[in-house]
């Protein structure tokens, strides 16, 4: 076991050569290495990249050249500087239009030069740490942006792909298309059907070679198709043409007004600064899935991505290069690839480098419609039908289709500036927009505030509240996540002066949401969780008078809830709650049910799966029995429910993990336990003998003991609890379905623990012998002592 030792001082009367007795021999110099994972990641992003930066370049109308360089300065500056180790950077589609914009009205070098001035920029506002505030722009203004930005790519390149030559803008982009339709070229036609045939069949091939054969980049598969059938059929097309690296043009300084200039670089750097902050939160989300490498590459340093970026701008269009930004495709192909570090995105602009220095024959070869087919291709994908519903789900569809039309119709910063004032604008209409309406249901008084409740909503509710009889029945429902301290006061002042003439009053609010109320409620001071105690503050003697056991145990007199506080907590259901999930409930009728997750556990009243989890609706696939027993195949004597369900989540829903869930003071574990050979079989007898082997496996003293990190288990009954999950887990194995779906590698087991006295779960992560731990900042696990 290797310790951390301080180092020493030299001491110049030693040779350099010695050292100290019983000292550590001197540390070898870290050697360079790159791993295998890195170097098969890298060039699976090279051959993604190597199409579509030559793709992007095209659709500028900068020399294709560009689109190289930009390429491997992204992948070897962004990738070496930047915060985001798996992020790959390089020319972008989201930046397409803007670059396109720039070349027609300042040219070709001084593009270069404001591409500098936006690295430069990206390079102060590093510096000043403000990365985190990019983010702060609404998601319906970004994906409205890449989806005009998308538009305006397929529209142009729809001209190139038929043949033609696109014009300046979109509306002429638009009337020309039906005669550029008219002068179809047959050639570029047949080479960009061709492309996009290859490039969405590709991905669809089906069995075991299909497999394969999908490991290469279908965007490479679908050029090298459409070179090499061009070229064996000798067609007469445009071609790439990579002049001479000797005549590339590098920056030069851009001529013009002084604002128009800013704002260029406002722009170029506003769409690099976003598109490259937000790539790096999706990529830390890639990432949080591989586990095995989590922990090694850490979350993306955000300021220290920005700067990456903005060296990389520097860089890129000092050399000639376009402007360079986080590329989604690219990065997510990396972390899919298996990269470990940085070195990946690194090599994969290593290999650039070397395509664009000896494969310039090569490269000459593809024609100029397969290139704009897969550009075009990419715009439209850009144009997201998951980000219109989600936007939509959200009630921010406006704003997205508002920036998609500016950003059409009028440029990238002008669509931007429109989305940003539409989103201002949505959210004050929201904060000032509040319904109040008064009813009565028999003899109690709802009043219902729809909306945040602000001082400009206060004479509406004072008017509603003085409409409510002396001594009468209120229920005040308040669904809003904002109360003001105007409207506070104004509510409690009328609520005491209602109290105080002999009414009574109940303020209510969002299923689920807190929302700020006064104090000194004279009737109820229920919660919405307050069910969960069987609203003890209506009758404060059932507190006293019940005393709780495992849950599997009912103790004669034990008060239980009344048919009328079912209906009460019913009824606060269709009020409080079901508006708020009847969207999503409504899409899982549609759809169906695709849970990840088979979650089996005690029929215990305390034990709530969707809370102890954080899960929704179709999240979990839950079967609950007395004891959370697994029967053994062949030992269900007629009741195979349990196998049944095992069988359907594996088989049918297709589930990736099954978890058995036990808790503390199980009655049934106390059953096991307390139970005498003879008597009488009932029912529950019968059942729990599905637990005998945990108790035998407890009483094998041969046999490890599963316990709790920092404690021995409480008691015996703890003890065969915890037993208890491990030998489960252990017949689920028996089950046919589910060893099948582990030789396959498509399930995976997992135990768990739930302390019910101490809020505390305990999850056993890796098979029969590794930890259970519970929530950060907890140090709690089970252990097999070794």
């Amino acid at each position: 076991m290797s310790a951390c030792v301080p180092t020493r001082a030299a001491d110049p009367t030693r040779p350099a050569h010695t050292h100290q007795p019983h000292s550590p021999p001197p540390t070898p110099p870290r050697r360079f290495r790159i791993e295998s994972a890195d170097l098969s990641a890298s060039i699976a992003v090279f051959l993604i990249a190597l199409p579509l930066s030559l793709g992007i370049a095209l659709a500028t109308g900068a020399p294709l050249q560009a689109g190289l360089v930009a390429a491997a300065v992204g992948g070897l500056v962004a990738g070496r500087v930047g915060g985001s180790a798996l992020q790959v950077s390089g020319p972008a589609a989201g930046l397409t239009v803007v670059t396109a914009e720039l070349i027609q009205h300042y040219g070709w070098r001084a593009t270069c030069g404001i591409t500098v001035l936006a690295g430069l920029t990206q390079l102060g506002l590093g510096c000043l740490r403000v990365a985190r505030t990019a983010l702060a722009v609404s998601p319906a203004i970004v994906h409205g942006m890449l989806a005009g930005i998308g538009v305006t790519i397929a529209v142009a390149q729809l001209h190139i792909v038929l043949g033609g030559v696109p014009q300046s803008s979109v509306l002429d982009n638009l009337v020309g298309l039906p005669d550029q339709v008219a002068r179809t070229q047959p050639a570029a036609v047949s080479m960009s059907v061709l492309t996009l045939v290859l490039l969405f069949a590709w991905p669809r091939l089906p069995g075991r070679t299909g497999r394969l054969l999908r490991k290469v980049p279908a965007a490479l598969v679908a050029v090298a198709g459409a070179t090499a059938t061009a070229s064996l059929a000798g067609l007469t097309l445009p071609r790439v043409d990579l002049p001479s690296w000797s005549s590339h043009a590098l920056a030069g300084l851009p001529e013009g007004p002084v604002l128009g200039v800013a704002a260029a670089v406002l722009t170029v750097t506003l769409v690099c600064s976003v598109q490259s902050l937000l790539g790096a939160v999706a990529v830390d989300k890639l990432v949080s899935a591989r586990p095995e490498i989590q922990a090694r590459v850490g979350r993306s340093a955000l300021d220290r991505e920005l700067l990456g970026q903005g060296a990389a701008n520097v860089v890129s269009g000092a050399l000639g290069g376009l402007p360079v930004a986080g590329v989604a495709v690219r990065s997510s192909a990396n972390v899919q690839a298996g990269a470990v570090s940085r070195n990946s995105t690194m090599l994969h602009g290593v290999f650039v480098v070397v395509a664009a220095l000896l494969m310039v024959p090569i490269l000459e070869l593809i024609p100029l419609a397969s290139l704009a087919a897969l550009v075009m291709a990419v715009g439209i994908q850009m144009v997201s039908l998951h980000h219109i519903r989600t936007v939509t789900r959200h009630r921010e569809v406006l704003v997205y289709a508002v920036t998609t039309l500016g950003v059409v119709f009028l440029g990238v910063l002008e669509g931007v500036a429109l989305g940003v004032a539409v989103a201002v604008g949505v959210a004050l209409h929201r904060l000032t927009r509040t319904r109040i309406t008064h009813e009565e249901k028999g003899g109690v008084h709802h009043v219902r505030v729809r909306g945040q409740l602000t001082f400009l909503a206060v004479p509406r509710l004072s008017r509603a509240l003085h409409l409510i009889p002396r001594g009468a029945d209120t229920v005040v429902e308040l669904d809003g996540s904002f109360m003001d301290h105007a409207a506070y006061e104004s509510l409690q002042d009328w609520q005491s002066g209602h109290c105080a003439q002999g009414g009574t009053v109940e303020i209510t609010g969002r299923a689920g949401t807190r929302i700020a109320e006064p104090a000194d409620s004279a009737h109820c001071r229920c919660r919405p969780w307050t069910p969960w105690r069987n609203h003890h503050c209506e009758d404060p003697s059932a507190m006293e008078s019940t005393t709780r056991s495992g849950g599997d145990d009912q103790e004669a007199g034990e008060p239980r809830p009344s048919g009328h506080q079912l209906a009460r907590g019913i009824s606060a259901f269709q009020r409080n709650t079901a508006p708020l999930v009847r969207e999503e409930l409504a899409r899982l009728a549609r759809e169906g049910q695709r849970p990840s997750q088979l979650f089996l556990t005690c029929a215990d009243s305390r034990l709530v799966t969707s809370m102890i989890t954080s899960s929704g609706p179709g999240d979990l696939f839950v079967v609950r029995n007395v004891g959370n027993l697994v029967p053994l195949p062949g030992e269900e004597s007629g009741d195979d429910s349990v196998a049944a369900a095992i069988e359907y989540a594996v088989d049918v829903l297709k589930v990736r993990s099954i978890t058995v869930c036990g808790h503390s003071g199980c009655g049934a574990m106390q059953a096991l336990l307390a139970s005498e050979p003879g008597g009488a079989l009932t029912p529950l007898r019968r059942w729990l003998r599905h637990g005998r082997p945990s108790v035998e496996r407890m009483a094998d003293a041969d046999r490890p003991k599963p316990r709790l990190t920092g404690r021995e288990p409480a008691d015996t009954v703890e003890q065969l609890c915890l037993t208890n999950v491990v030998q489960q887990l252990e017949h689920l194995r028996a089950h046919d379905s589910v060893a099948r779906a582990l030789r396959e590698g498509a399930l995976e087991l997992h135990g768990m623990y739930f302390h019910v006295g101490e809020a505390q779960a305990y999850l056993l992560a890796d098979g029969l012998e590794a930890e259970l731990f519970g929530h950060v900042g907890a140090a709690a696990d089970l252990r097999h002592p070794a």
